[in-house]
């Protein structure tokens, strides 16, 4: 595998791993021996995104990102809120609707990806302007539910540096109950549902 394939792998291959990999076949014509040139690879059983943030959660949980003396308290009232999610998905509508029913606050959204490619990014960029501003009191990155495929974007180790570095307290509000990503355990606090 060249180092151009090797670095974009998502998981760190270990001696022992039994791995899939698709390629093709070569002779190695000096020494007359057949090759795999590899073109991609993947943990057999366990997925490679899986494994990918098995890995990542703990190096970053060896580092301190996750302990709780880390964590922020969140305002018992805030003034203003700001929100980083799409702003046309239900869960922008859910927040809103919350907020009002419970305790109206004024709310700043900085509207964002929540699945794709650029949606870590836009994240980082919500929170550093936020971070910037200082116009709000407490932020919340949210999103619906969905698969592992949908919370790779909250996975990255950019994003997580990015929320443990923020000098405002952040809730997330991503996925359900069951949906566990690692911005939920860098945030100051996680919602179970974005509800």
């Amino acid at each position: 595998m060249f180092s151009n394939i090797a670095n974009n792998l998502r998981f760190d291959p270990e001696d022992g791993l039994e791995v899939l990999v698709r390629g093709h076949l070569t002779v190695y014509q000096q020494r007359g021996e057949y090759q795999i040139k590899i073109s991609y690879m993947e943990p057999k059983g366990l997925g490679a995104l899986q494994l990918a943030y098995e890995q990542l959660k703990l190096r970053l949980e060896a580092e301190g990102l996750f302990d709780q003396d880390h964590k922020k308290n969140l305002p018992y009232l805030p003034k203003k809120i700001g929100v980083i999610t799409s702003s046309t998905g239900a869960v922008i509508m859910d927040i809103i609707d919350r907020i009002e029913n419970r305790f109206p606050t004024p709310i700043e959204l900085y509207p964002a990806s929540v699945q794709g490619i650029n949606s870590s990014k836009e994240i980082i960029n919500g929170i550093k302007y936020f971070n910037d501003s200082k116009s709000i009191d407490v932020l919340i990155i949210a999103r619906g539910g969905g698969g592992p495929e949908d919370f790779v974007g909250f996975n990255e180790e950019d994003l997580v540096r990015e929320v443990f570095a923020c000098k405002i307290p952040i809730i997330s509000a991503i996925g359900h109950e069951t949906d566990f990503t690692l911005l939920d355990y860098v945030a100051d606090v996680r919602a179970a549902t974005p509800t």
